[in-house]
Formats: C-alpha cells, structure tokens, sequence
C-alpha cells in the first residue's frame, strides 16, 4: 500500500507553491506527486489563477529526482489525442520515466464555458473519451518505425510516426475512474493500468472495484492486474485542536470530510485507511488542499504512512 500526494491547484496556488509541496513529498517519502486538470476555481476566487497541469509537471519533472508524477484526470475534452500523446511522452523523457496518465471525460461544465472550451452532452463526452485512450495508448503502442492509423467518429489519425515514445519500462501507465457502473469499468479493463475511485466511502469503492474486476474478466483479463486505488481528502492532527484547526482552513467539519475522505489523530486516520483496504484499495491519493501546510506532509509521512507498511 502506498500513499501519494494530491493537489487542486486551481483552488489557488502558483508553481512556486507545487514545487514547495512536490520536493516535500518527495523528500519526506511520499510515492507520487499528482495534481488535477481543471482551468477554474470551485470555490473561492481562485487566485492567482489556473496553471496547466502539463506545463506544470514539466517543470517538476526536471525539479524533482524520484517522486512519480501525473494527473488525476486529465480531461479529454481539453485537448487532441495526438498532442497530449506527444505532451506527455516528452514529459515522460524529462522525467526518466515518471509519469503517469489519469485521464477522464471532463465534468465541470463552468470552466469550458469561462476559456471557451467545447462542451459536449455526457453521452458525446465518454464517445470522444474512449477514441482519445484508444488514440493515445495506440501512439505510445506503436513499433518505432511504424506507422498508426485510427478511424472513429470523432478521431482519425492516417499515417502517424507515433513518436515520440515513452521511456519508462512498459509504457505510462494510463489511469481510469469514475462512479460509473457501465462504461467506465469496461474501458478501464481495456486499457487503465490502475482504476482509481475519487471521494467516496469504503463501501462504495469496494463496490467500484468489483464492477472493475468483473469487466476484466469479462474481457479476459487478469484482474489482479490492474491497480485499484482511492482518492481521499485528508486532515490529520497529533491532537483533536490541531484536525480542527486544519479542518477549518480548508472549510469542512469533521463529519462532512469523512463522507469523502479521512480526518483525525494519526491512529484514528490509519484505522480508516484500513477500511478502504480492506475494500479493495491498494493507493491512497491524499488530497491536501492547504498547499502552504507542509507540516501537515511531514507529519503524514512520520506517523501515518509507516502504520501503512
């Protein structure tokens, strides 16, 4: 089990603030350091405003040395297929090979409006969602020296090189999530290394993956080879004052965290972890949502993620 590091820099945060709390998960142990894709705040005024997630994992690929790095979700509606394969095997070369590519079908509606993104219905959304996996993971798929073709109805790629490639032993691992019960489980059985459940209780994420793991089946597949791992917002404390006060500068309670993540003295957070293990999560992405708090990474990491082991 391991845990790793979550942010929402569009909440507010410049580049200088993720490379603070990048390197201090890095250095305290901490498996990953992820961001979200999103252009607009959901709360607050968001200030100084977005940064993009690729061009920020860029810089980060070159700042830090062993942390992985990714995206929790990467939405398909933001970009071409063709253009983030290339985005992200290149930051996969600047890295050495750390990257990791969750990717999603987009949801908030406001922030295309705002930076005027299309926005398809649902149904349109998942369609383009499938095609840009399959395009992406067909790029990266390629033989050097081959060429990739795709025909779908939103996507049509003739005579691609496919370059570049990946460097990282058995290509990006490519994530998948989401709540669905229908589509979402199948296309992760095809294609996801790693099913990821966002915010959600232990029950219901063990439910979650057990609709995954009947997919991989279904297609064949091996299902103890995929991944399944849960994101959780996280407020832990040494004592009851100090989850308060962490609780208050990100603006929940302790009731209204717990419905979608875990909060409380470090034993109180482990026991919690537990039960999301005991569903079936094998990842822990902890959503810290007050990025200037890198006591709260330090103490995670000395009193929470041994427990884990």
């Amino acid at each position: 089990m391991n845990l790793r590091i979550f942010t929402e820099p569009q909440m507010g945060a410049t580049y200088d603030d993720l490379v603070a709390v990048a390197r201090r998960a890095e250095e305290t142990g901490f498996d990953a350091f992820f961001r979200s894709d999103h252009y607009l705040t959901m709360g607050g005024d968001g200030l100084p405003g977005p940064t993009d997630a690729w061009l920020t994992l860029a810089g980060l690929a070159r700042e830090t040395e062993r942390i992985r790095l990714g995206t929790l979700m990467s939405a398909a509606t933001f970009r071409l297929p063709g253009p983030l394969a290339i985005s992200v095997a290149q930051v996969d070369q600047m890295s050495g090979g750390r990257v990791e590519l969750g990717i999603g079908a987009g949801w908030f509606e406001a922030e295309h409006t705002a930076y005027g993104i299309p926005f398809p219905e649902l149904g349109e959304r998942f369609d383009r969602y499938e095609e840009q996996v399959a395009v992406i993971t067909g790029l990266w798929g390629t033989p050097p020296g081959d060429t990739f073709d795709f025909e779908g109805r939103h996507y049509r790629l003739s005579d691609s090189p496919a370059l570049p490639k990946p460097v990282q032993d058995g290509g990006i691992p490519v994530i998948v999530g989401g709540k669905g019960r229908a589509r979402t489980p199948r296309l992760a059985a095809r294609y996801a290394a790693e099913f990821n459940v966002p915010f959600e209780t232990a029950e219901e994420n063990g439910r979650l993956f057990a609709g995954v793991r009947q997919a991989c089946e279904e297609a064949g597949r091996d299902a103890s080879s995929m991944i399944y791992s849960s994101a959780l917002t996280v407020a832990v404390g040494r004592d009851d004052v100090e989850v308060s006060r962490r609780l208050d500068a990100i603006g929940y309670d302790l009731e209204g965290i717990r419905r979608q993540g875990v909060a409380g003295t470090p034993g109180e957070v482990v026991d919690q972890l537990g039960r999301y293990a005991e569903a079936g999560a094998q990842r822990f992405y902890l959503q810290v949502l007050d990025l200037a708090d890198l006591d709260h990474l330090d103490l995670v990491a000395a009193e929470v993620a041994p427990q884990l082991d």
